[in-house]
């Protein structure tokens, strides 16, 4: 693309947001939400207030699930797995395992998840 034809398309460009802005400075919707939010940034001002305290006024119930600490997963279990070739074993906790990448790659991946010992 030329620089003349860049040039033209990003001047059309901003005519179309300069258009979609000044529709919306016009819409009373928004103009209805920037009054609010206003007078509620100056109501949080004078009672010393930030945006968690107005959920914890409004939804208490919220607010406490929110400030709780997240649940922990469950712990992993140890996983062996005997190659029947070999002799070998392997304990892991996950897949990610150099050794079992190794023999899922050289004999299968349902062949290696049938080595599993409980």
């Amino acid at each position: 693309m030329s620089r003349l034809a860049e040039f033209r398309a990003a001047e059309k460009a901003l005519k179309e947001q300069l258009a979609q802005l000044d529709a919306l400075k016009n819409d009373a919707g928004l103009k209805k939400e920037i009054e609010f939010e206003e007078k509620l940034q100056g109501l949080m001002k004078t009672y010393d207030k930030n945006l968690r305290d107005i959920i914890a006024i409004l939804d208490p119930g919220k607010a406490k699930t929110s400030a709780a600490a997240p649940k922990q997963r469950r712990a992993r279990v140890v996983k062996v797995y005997v190659n029947p070739h070999t002799g070998e074993q392997i304990q892991t906790k996950g897949g990610n395992h150099r050794g079992l990448k190794a023999w899922k790659q050289q004999y299968g991946a349902q062949t290696v998840d049938s080595w599993l010992r409980h």
